[in-house]
């Protein structure tokens, strides 16, 4: 029995996520060393743009935050490499030529790092700034804004991949 192409993205990004998933909850996560160095880099980052809008910024290892504020604190969960994860599986599951996909994974990176330094910035300020909005933001703006912005990706990745899912092929159902 054939599998539909879209039964075949789906089952590989799937088990792509899955390994990803196994390879950072049982190696990266507990060793650490690559949430640790993230955690930093995005403190320091974030910390550098929220001075540029004038706010005095305090830091601590993986700490951050304005004035008197006890600030957040990025945990291994918020460095964004799940979402890294999740994004690799779209891109590597749908055809398309490697050197193509190579490079617009590479992208595709860089865009979700910006967008969690982004994510990091306007929590802070919300916590200085709108502390009643605090929870809503962390818990739904910017977790949503996240995915919307993966999803975007792998959309622009479709439209861009030299390789589309045959026509020719009649779906079959079980």
């Amino acid at each position: 029995m054939l599998k539909s192409p879209v039964t075949q993205f789906i089952l590989k990004a799937l088990g792509i996520f899955a390994i990803w998933y196994v390879i950072y909850e049982l190696w990266l996560l507990p060793k650490g060393d690559l949430d640790e160095w993230l955690s930093l880099n995005i403190v320091a980052v974030s910390d550098g743009i929220i001075q540029l809008f004038g706010y005095d910024t305090w830091t601590m290892h993986r700490i951050i935050g304005i004035g008197e504020n006890a600030g957040i604190q990025l945990v291994d969960g918020c460095t964004g490499i799940s979402a890294i994860g999740l994004f690799l599986g779209f891109i590597l599951a749908y055809p398309g030529d490697w050197k193509n996909r190579i490079s617009f994974s590479l992208l595709g990176i860089g865009v979700i790092y910006l967008v969690n330094i982004f994510r990091i910035v306007v929590l802070v300020i919300t916590q200085e700034e709108w502390m009643e909005f605090f929870d809503f933001t962390h818990d739904y703006s910017t977790t949503t804004i996240f995915y919307v912005v993966i999803f975007i990706l792998w959309m622009i990745w479709v439209q861009l991949s030299e390789a589309s899912f045959p026509s020719n092929q009649k779906t079959q159902y079980a």
